[in-house]
Protein backbone atom coordinates (compact mmCIF):
# COMPACT_ATOMS: atom_id res chain seq x y z
CA UNK A 1 0.00 0.00 0.00
CA UNK A 2 1.04 3.16 -1.07
CA UNK A 3 1.79 6.27 1.11
CA UNK A 4 -0.98 8.15 0.08
CA UNK A 5 -3.32 5.40 0.36
CA UNK A 6 -2.90 4.59 3.61
CA UNK A 7 -3.50 8.25 4.75
CA UNK A 8 -6.36 8.78 2.78
CA UNK A 9 -7.58 5.98 5.52
CA UNK A 10 -6.23 7.77 8.07
CA UNK A 11 -8.10 11.18 7.30
CA UNK A 12 -10.95 12.87 7.88
CA UNK A 13 -12.06 14.90 4.87
CA UNK A 14 -13.04 18.35 6.14
CA UNK A 15 -15.62 19.38 3.25
CA UNK A 16 -17.65 21.64 5.16
CA UNK A 17 -18.52 23.29 8.74
CA UNK A 18 -20.42 19.89 9.76
CA UNK A 19 -17.61 17.62 8.62
CA UNK A 20 -15.34 19.84 10.62
CA UNK A 21 -17.05 19.83 13.47
CA UNK A 22 -17.89 15.92 13.41
CA UNK A 23 -14.06 15.28 13.11
CA UNK A 24 -13.19 17.59 16.56
CA UNK A 25 -16.26 15.96 18.06
CA UNK A 26 -14.74 12.62 17.72
CA UNK A 27 -11.10 14.00 18.61
CA UNK A 28 -12.04 14.97 21.83
CA UNK A 29 -14.34 11.80 22.21
CA UNK A 30 -10.71 9.79 22.77
CA UNK A 31 -9.85 11.57 25.61
CA UNK A 32 -10.21 10.69 29.28
CA UNK A 33 -11.62 13.80 29.95
CA UNK A 34 -13.18 17.17 28.48
CA UNK A 35 -10.45 19.59 27.37
CA UNK A 36 -10.17 23.12 29.36
CA UNK A 37 -8.21 23.98 26.47
CA UNK A 38 -8.02 23.28 22.40
CA UNK A 39 -5.36 24.58 21.17
CA UNK A 40 -5.76 25.41 17.21
CA UNK A 41 -1.97 26.06 15.68
CA UNK A 42 -1.79 27.73 12.37
CA UNK A 43 2.04 27.90 10.48
CA UNK A 44 1.99 31.53 9.79
CA UNK A 45 0.21 34.58 10.14
CA UNK A 46 -1.67 36.33 7.22
CA UNK A 47 -2.86 33.77 5.43
CA UNK A 48 -6.90 33.56 5.23
CA UNK A 49 -7.38 30.07 4.82
CA UNK A 50 -6.19 29.33 8.45
CA UNK A 51 -8.13 32.21 10.42
CA UNK A 52 -11.46 31.38 8.85
CA UNK A 53 -10.89 27.42 9.54
CA UNK A 54 -10.39 28.96 13.16
CA UNK A 55 -14.24 30.64 13.00
CA UNK A 56 -15.86 27.83 11.42
CA UNK A 57 -14.62 25.54 14.59
CA UNK A 58 -15.64 28.57 17.39
CA UNK A 59 -18.85 28.46 15.90
CA UNK A 60 -19.24 24.46 16.31
CA UNK A 61 -17.73 24.66 19.86
CA UNK A 62 -19.63 27.25 21.02
CA UNK A 63 -22.54 24.55 20.29
CA UNK A 64 -20.53 22.38 22.59
CA UNK A 65 -20.21 24.78 25.62
CA UNK A 66 -17.20 26.75 24.69
CA UNK A 67 -17.61 30.32 25.95
CA UNK A 68 -14.12 31.95 25.34
CA UNK A 69 -11.81 32.19 22.43
CA UNK A 70 -7.85 33.20 23.01
CA UNK A 71 -5.83 34.67 21.06
CA UNK A 72 -2.10 35.49 20.29
CA UNK A 73 -2.29 39.07 21.12
CA UNK A 74 -1.48 41.79 23.66
CA UNK A 75 -3.65 40.79 26.26
CA UNK A 76 -4.34 44.39 27.35
CA UNK A 77 -5.23 45.23 24.06
CA UNK A 78 -7.81 42.43 23.73
CA UNK A 79 -9.68 44.03 26.29
CA UNK A 80 -10.83 47.10 23.20
CA UNK A 81 -12.35 43.83 20.99
CA UNK A 82 -14.10 41.84 24.62
CA UNK A 83 -16.04 45.40 25.51
CA UNK A 84 -17.30 45.73 21.59
CA UNK A 85 -18.56 41.94 21.51
CA UNK A 86 -20.24 42.43 24.99
CA UNK A 87 -22.59 45.41 23.31
CA UNK A 88 -19.83 48.33 23.28
CA UNK A 89 -20.40 50.62 20.63
CA UNK A 90 -17.17 51.86 19.36
CA UNK A 91 -15.93 51.77 15.64
CA UNK A 92 -15.65 48.39 14.26
CA UNK A 93 -12.57 49.70 12.57
CA UNK A 94 -11.14 51.38 15.83
CA UNK A 95 -11.46 48.43 17.47
CA UNK A 96 -9.63 46.76 15.26
CA UNK A 97 -7.14 49.07 15.02
CA UNK A 98 -6.44 49.51 18.79
CA UNK A 99 -7.80 45.74 19.61
CA UNK A 100 -4.96 43.97 18.69
CA UNK A 101 -1.58 43.63 18.83
CA UNK A 102 1.32 43.11 15.89
CA UNK A 103 -1.41 44.28 12.85
CA UNK A 104 -3.51 41.23 13.31
CA UNK A 105 -6.72 43.80 13.27
CA UNK A 106 -5.85 43.48 9.51
CA UNK A 107 -5.62 39.86 9.31
CA UNK A 108 -8.18 37.90 6.74
CA UNK A 109 -10.51 36.81 9.21
CA UNK A 110 -10.38 39.03 12.11
CA UNK A 111 -12.79 41.11 11.39
CA UNK A 112 -15.46 38.39 10.93
CA UNK A 113 -14.45 36.91 13.52
CA UNK A 114 -15.11 39.77 16.02
CA UNK A 115 -18.14 40.47 13.74
CA UNK A 116 -19.97 37.54 14.84
CA UNK A 117 -19.09 37.37 18.41
CA UNK A 118 -21.01 40.96 18.61
CA UNK A 119 -23.77 38.93 16.96
CA UNK A 120 -23.78 35.95 19.20
CA UNK A 121 -23.58 37.88 22.10
CA UNK A 122 -26.29 40.10 21.51
CA UNK A 123 -29.24 40.05 23.96
CA UNK A 124 -27.36 37.15 26.27
CA UNK A 125 -26.48 37.18 29.84
CA UNK A 126 -22.91 37.84 30.88
CA UNK A 127 -22.82 33.93 32.03
CA UNK A 128 -23.34 32.88 28.05
CA UNK A 129 -21.75 35.57 26.29
CA UNK A 130 -18.79 33.96 24.14
CA UNK A 131 -15.38 36.68 25.66
CA UNK A 132 -12.59 37.89 23.68
CA UNK A 133 -9.03 37.01 25.37
CA UNK A 134 -5.64 38.20 24.23
CA UNK A 135 -2.40 35.91 25.92
CA UNK A 136 0.34 37.19 23.96
CA UNK A 137 3.03 39.99 26.21
CA UNK A 138 2.50 43.50 25.19
CA UNK A 139 5.53 43.32 22.82
CA UNK A 140 6.19 43.30 18.94
CA UNK A 141 8.10 42.38 16.85
CA UNK A 142 11.49 44.78 17.22
CA UNK A 143 10.84 45.74 20.46
CA UNK A 144 9.25 45.74 24.53
CA UNK A 145 7.64 48.28 26.08
CA UNK A 146 8.37 50.35 29.11
CA UNK A 147 7.52 48.35 32.63
CA UNK A 148 5.84 51.96 33.33
CA UNK A 149 2.12 51.39 32.49
CA UNK A 150 2.11 48.04 34.34
CA UNK A 151 3.86 49.37 36.94
CA UNK A 152 1.76 52.60 37.33
CA UNK A 153 -1.44 50.26 37.90
CA UNK A 154 -0.53 47.92 40.06
CA UNK A 155 0.71 50.82 42.37
CA UNK A 156 -2.53 53.09 41.91
CA UNK A 157 -4.52 50.00 42.59
CA UNK A 158 -2.83 49.48 46.05
CA UNK A 159 -4.80 51.55 49.10
CA UNK A 160 -2.48 53.55 50.30
CA UNK A 161 -1.82 51.84 53.39
CA UNK A 162 -0.47 48.94 51.60
CA UNK A 163 2.01 50.64 49.19
CA UNK A 164 5.84 49.39 48.79
CA UNK A 165 8.35 51.91 49.95
CA UNK A 166 10.09 51.08 46.99
CA UNK A 167 8.06 52.35 44.62
CA UNK A 168 8.58 56.25 46.05
CA UNK A 169 10.65 56.74 43.07
CA UNK A 170 8.68 54.81 40.34
CA UNK A 171 9.33 58.02 38.03
CA UNK A 172 12.66 58.67 38.41
CA UNK A 173 13.55 55.19 38.06
CA UNK A 174 11.51 54.98 34.97
CA UNK A 175 13.03 57.46 33.18
CA UNK A 176 12.28 58.40 29.44
CA UNK A 177 10.26 55.85 27.36
CA UNK A 178 12.62 56.32 24.58
CA UNK A 179 15.63 53.91 27.21
CA UNK A 180 13.16 51.35 26.60
CA UNK A 181 12.16 51.28 23.49
CA UNK A 182 15.03 51.77 21.68
CA UNK A 183 14.89 49.14 18.68
CA UNK A 184 18.60 48.38 18.43
CA UNK A 185 18.13 46.54 21.53
CA UNK A 186 16.83 43.91 20.19
CA UNK A 187 20.07 42.60 18.13
CA UNK A 188 22.90 44.71 20.10
CA UNK A 189 22.66 43.88 24.18
CA UNK A 190 24.86 46.94 25.13
CA UNK A 191 21.68 49.52 23.53
CA UNK A 192 19.38 47.86 25.77
CA UNK A 193 18.81 49.74 29.36
CA UNK A 194 17.80 46.19 30.78
CA UNK A 195 21.35 46.05 33.24
CA UNK A 196 21.36 49.42 34.77
CA UNK A 197 21.04 50.34 37.96
CA UNK A 198 17.33 51.65 37.79
CA UNK A 199 16.41 48.29 35.84
CA UNK A 200 18.01 46.24 38.53
CA UNK A 201 16.04 48.42 40.80
CA UNK A 202 12.65 48.63 39.05
CA UNK A 203 12.88 44.28 39.12
CA UNK A 204 12.55 44.48 43.26
CA UNK A 205 10.05 47.31 43.08
CA UNK A 206 7.61 44.97 40.96
CA UNK A 207 8.74 42.06 42.95
CA UNK A 208 7.46 44.15 46.41
CA UNK A 209 3.98 45.35 44.33
CA UNK A 210 3.38 41.73 43.20
CA UNK A 211 3.90 40.69 46.81
CA UNK A 212 1.88 43.22 48.23
CA UNK A 213 -1.14 42.54 45.92
CA UNK A 214 -1.09 38.57 46.53
CA UNK A 215 -1.11 39.07 50.33
CA UNK A 216 -3.82 41.77 49.70
CA UNK A 217 -5.89 38.96 47.97
CA UNK A 218 -8.52 38.30 50.57
CA UNK A 219 -9.49 41.50 51.48
CA UNK A 220 -9.28 43.34 48.07
CA UNK A 221 -10.47 41.11 45.33
CA UNK A 222 -14.17 39.96 47.01
CA UNK A 223 -14.85 43.36 46.68
CA UNK A 224 -13.88 44.01 42.89
CA UNK A 225 -12.80 40.36 41.59
CA UNK A 226 -12.33 42.34 37.95
CA UNK A 227 -9.97 45.43 39.65
CA UNK A 228 -8.25 42.75 40.79
CA UNK A 229 -7.62 40.76 38.37
CA UNK A 230 -6.51 43.24 36.25
CA UNK A 231 -3.98 44.44 38.71
CA UNK A 232 -2.44 40.99 38.83
CA UNK A 233 -2.02 40.88 35.41
CA UNK A 234 -0.32 44.12 35.23
CA UNK A 235 2.12 42.59 37.92
CA UNK A 236 2.45 39.54 35.99
CA UNK A 237 3.16 41.49 33.16
CA UNK A 238 5.89 44.20 34.80
CA UNK A 239 7.78 41.46 36.14
CA UNK A 240 7.88 39.74 32.48
CA UNK A 241 8.73 42.53 31.17
CA UNK A 242 11.59 43.34 33.57
CA UNK A 243 13.03 40.06 32.89
CA UNK A 244 12.92 40.56 29.33
CA UNK A 245 14.53 43.58 29.41
CA UNK A 246 17.51 42.24 31.50
CA UNK A 247 17.71 39.13 29.03
CA UNK A 248 18.34 41.76 25.81
CA UNK A 249 21.02 43.51 27.75
CA UNK A 250 23.10 40.06 28.18
CA UNK A 251 25.58 38.79 25.28
CA UNK A 252 25.14 35.21 25.67
CA UNK A 253 24.97 33.04 22.61
CA UNK A 254 21.50 31.92 23.39
CA UNK A 255 20.06 35.26 23.86
CA UNK A 256 17.17 35.11 22.05
CA UNK A 257 16.26 31.67 22.66
CA UNK A 258 15.95 32.97 26.20
CA UNK A 259 14.01 36.07 25.17
CA UNK A 260 11.76 33.69 22.86
CA UNK A 261 11.46 31.59 26.38
CA UNK A 262 10.93 34.50 28.52
CA UNK A 263 7.77 35.68 26.09
CA UNK A 264 6.77 31.72 26.39
CA UNK A 265 6.79 32.15 30.02
CA UNK A 266 4.10 35.20 30.26
CA UNK A 267 1.98 33.75 27.50
CA UNK A 268 1.83 30.76 29.66
CA UNK A 269 0.93 32.57 32.80
CA UNK A 270 -1.55 34.70 31.23
CA UNK A 271 -3.19 31.60 29.51
CA UNK A 272 -3.28 30.03 32.78
CA UNK A 273 -4.92 32.95 34.78
CA UNK A 274 -7.69 33.32 31.52
CA UNK A 275 -8.52 29.78 32.56
CA UNK A 276 -9.20 30.47 36.24
CA UNK A 277 -11.56 32.70 35.04
CA UNK A 278 -13.48 31.25 32.72
CA UNK A 279 -13.36 27.32 34.25
CA UNK A 280 -16.96 27.97 35.88
CA UNK A 281 -18.33 29.31 32.35
CA UNK A 282 -16.66 26.40 29.78
CA UNK A 283 -13.81 25.52 27.67
CA UNK A 284 -11.45 27.78 25.68
CA UNK A 285 -10.37 27.84 22.25
CA UNK A 286 -6.79 29.24 21.94
CA UNK A 287 -5.56 30.38 18.29
CA UNK A 288 -2.05 31.01 17.54
CA UNK A 289 1.37 29.96 15.86
CA UNK A 290 2.19 26.33 15.92
CA UNK A 291 5.35 27.42 18.18
CA UNK A 292 3.49 29.17 20.65
CA UNK A 293 0.78 26.05 21.27
CA UNK A 294 2.98 22.71 20.48
CA UNK A 295 3.38 20.33 23.70
CA UNK A 296 7.07 20.36 23.44
CA UNK A 297 10.25 22.79 22.52
CA UNK A 298 9.35 24.63 19.66
CA UNK A 299 12.18 26.15 16.93
CA UNK A 300 12.32 29.12 14.85
CA UNK A 301 15.21 29.82 12.04
CA UNK A 302 16.55 32.91 12.88
CA UNK A 303 19.07 34.51 10.46
CA UNK A 304 21.67 31.31 9.90
CA UNK A 305 20.66 29.98 12.94
CA UNK A 306 17.88 27.72 14.27
CA UNK A 307 16.87 28.65 17.91
CA UNK A 308 14.99 26.23 20.22
CA UNK A 309 12.91 27.58 23.65
CA UNK A 310 9.99 25.73 25.50
CA UNK A 311 6.59 26.97 23.99
CA UNK A 312 3.71 28.22 25.90
CA UNK A 313 2.08 25.08 25.13
CA UNK A 314 4.31 22.99 26.12
CA UNK A 315 4.35 25.03 29.56
CA UNK A 316 0.42 24.69 29.95
CA UNK A 317 -0.03 21.33 29.09
CA UNK A 318 2.43 20.29 32.16
CA UNK A 319 -0.08 21.77 34.12
CA UNK A 320 -3.48 20.44 32.41
CA UNK A 321 -1.64 17.42 31.44
CA UNK A 322 -5.17 15.69 29.49
CA UNK A 323 -7.00 18.86 30.19
CA UNK A 324 -5.18 20.51 27.02
CA UNK A 325 -5.66 19.12 23.31
CA UNK A 326 -3.52 20.89 20.48
CA UNK A 327 -4.53 20.92 16.79
CA UNK A 328 -1.43 21.56 14.27
CA UNK A 329 -2.08 23.02 10.99
CA UNK A 330 -0.56 22.81 7.88
CA UNK A 331 -0.55 23.86 3.84
CA UNK A 332 1.44 23.72 0.99
CA UNK A 333 0.35 24.70 -2.72
CA UNK A 334 3.33 23.30 -3.79
CA UNK A 335 4.16 20.38 -2.01
CA UNK A 336 7.91 18.55 -2.79
CA UNK A 337 7.45 14.92 -2.97
CA UNK A 338 8.92 12.67 -0.45
CA UNK A 339 8.16 15.29 2.37
CA UNK A 340 5.11 15.08 5.13
CA UNK A 341 3.55 18.12 3.03
CA UNK A 342 3.39 16.28 0.16
CA UNK A 343 1.79 13.13 1.36
CA UNK A 344 -0.36 15.28 3.58
CA UNK A 345 -1.58 17.07 -0.27
CA UNK A 346 -1.75 13.62 -1.79
CA UNK A 347 -3.84 12.26 0.79
CA UNK A 348 -6.31 15.92 0.68
CA UNK A 349 -9.21 16.54 -1.68
CA UNK A 350 -9.89 20.63 0.33
CA UNK A 351 -8.93 19.84 4.29
CA UNK A 352 -8.80 16.85 6.52
CA UNK A 353 -7.89 15.92 9.91
CA UNK A 354 -5.22 13.21 10.78
CA UNK A 355 -4.95 11.76 14.02
CA UNK A 356 -0.92 12.37 15.03
CA UNK A 357 0.07 9.46 16.55
CA UNK A 358 -1.57 7.17 13.60
CA UNK A 359 0.22 10.02 11.39
CA UNK A 360 3.18 9.24 12.81
CA UNK A 361 2.88 5.91 12.50
CA UNK A 362 2.32 5.61 8.44
CA UNK A 363 5.19 7.84 7.46
CA UNK A 364 8.46 6.33 5.52
CA UNK A 365 11.23 7.05 8.37
CA UNK A 366 12.89 9.00 5.76
CA UNK A 367 10.48 11.54 5.01
CA UNK A 368 11.60 15.38 6.02
CA UNK A 369 9.61 18.67 6.55
CA UNK A 370 9.00 20.65 3.49
CA UNK A 371 10.08 24.37 2.14
CA UNK A 372 8.67 27.52 3.55
CA UNK A 373 5.43 28.91 1.40
CA UNK A 374 6.18 32.27 2.73
CA UNK A 375 8.30 34.04 5.18
CA UNK A 376 7.75 33.09 8.70
CA UNK A 377 6.20 29.94 7.38
CA UNK A 378 7.33 27.16 9.85
CA UNK A 379 6.39 23.88 7.77
CA UNK A 380 5.78 20.80 10.44
CA UNK A 381 8.08 17.79 10.59
CA UNK A 382 7.37 14.29 11.45
CA UNK A 383 9.34 15.04 14.93
CA UNK A 384 6.53 18.03 15.23
CA UNK A 385 3.65 14.97 15.56
CA UNK A 386 4.69 14.28 19.10
CA UNK A 387 3.86 17.30 19.73
CA UNK A 388 0.38 17.38 18.44
CA UNK A 389 -3.06 15.13 18.76
CA UNK A 390 -3.96 15.84 15.15
CA UNK A 391 -2.74 17.52 11.89
CA UNK A 392 -5.17 19.77 9.64
CA UNK A 393 -3.57 20.36 6.72
CA UNK A 394 -5.06 22.35 4.44
CA UNK A 395 -4.77 21.91 0.31
CA UNK A 396 -7.21 24.33 -1.14
CA UNK A 397 -4.97 27.60 -0.55
CA UNK A 398 -3.02 29.56 -2.69
CA UNK A 399 -0.69 30.08 0.49
CA UNK A 400 -0.52 33.54 -0.20
CA UNK A 401 -0.19 36.24 2.91
CA UNK A 402 -2.48 39.24 3.03
CA UNK A 403 -0.24 42.31 4.03
CA UNK A 404 -1.38 43.05 7.95
CA UNK A 405 1.04 44.98 8.82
Amino acid sequence: MSTATSLRGLGRQLDDAASLGRAIDELLATRTQPPALLGLGEPTHGIAAFPLLRNELLEHLVERGYRSIVLETDSFAASVVDDYVAGGTAEIGTVLATGFSHGFGNVPGNRELVEWLQAYNAGRAPRDRVRFHGFDAPMEFSAAPSPRRALSTVNDYLPAVLRVGSARDLDALLGDETEWTNEAAMFDPAASIGDSDRARALRIVADDLASALRRAAPSLRPADPTGYDNALAHARTAQGLLRYHAAMATPAPDRIATLLSLRAELMADNLLAILARERRRGPSLVFAHNVHLQRARSRMPVGAEEVSWGSAGALVALILGEGYVFVATDANPHSDPGTLQGALAEATTRRALFPARALRAALPSDIGAGKEVVRGHIPLSPADLECADAVIFVADTDGKRQQYW
